[in-house]
């Protein structure tokens, strides 16, 4: 199974790039995994409605290069589905024993996602009303596919 993560800027901060490279070497064993960072757009700090949507819109298309045509597309969105772990894990095995052997999730940056990338996903997913910042969702992120692998293998995880 190949896993790929599209985001949107890159991963400065080293403790992150740090938590992230270890479940990436763990989730070795079970699948590839592929990280795409995008460039993020540099703006002003504060934009009219319309200059947000250029944004994100310019976003969404870097976003949507790196995303295969058979891809099963995950996009990251605060009106997702809540999924439990044990979901995320079940909705992984589902995708592999049908024959989706690669899946995309997509984090986008501090403006969200376009509709575009969001039209595109196959699913939304949600990790609550709480917001986080981009890059740590990455490491959020990664640890999850990491126990979701881990409970489809039955293999023993902290809880």
């Amino acid at each position: 199974m190949h896993i790929q993560i599209v985001s949107v800027g890159k991963l400065k901060e080293s403790y992150l790039v740090k938590g992230i490279g270890e479940y990436v070497k763990r989730l070795g064993s079970y699948a590839r995994i592929t990280l795409t960072e995008v460039a993020d757009d540099k703006a002003p700090e504060v934009l009219s409605p319309a200059e947000e949507r250029q944004v994100v819109g310019r976003e969404g298309e870097r976003i949507l290069a790196h995303i295969k045509d058979d891809a099963h597309v995950i996009a990251l969105a605060i009106g997702g589905e809540l999924w439990s772990s044990e979901e995320l894990a079940s909705h992984v095995d589902k995708l592999a024993t049908y024959g989706k052997s690669h899946i995309v999730f997509v984090i986008g940056g501090s403006l969200g996602l376009s509709d575009a990338v969001l039209k595109r996903a196959d699913k939304k997913l949600s990790f609550g009303r709480l917001t986080y910042p981009h890059q740590l969702m990455r490491l959020i992120l990664v640890e999850q596919i990491y126990r979701a692998f881990r409970i489809n293998r039955g293999e023993p995880y902290h809880k």
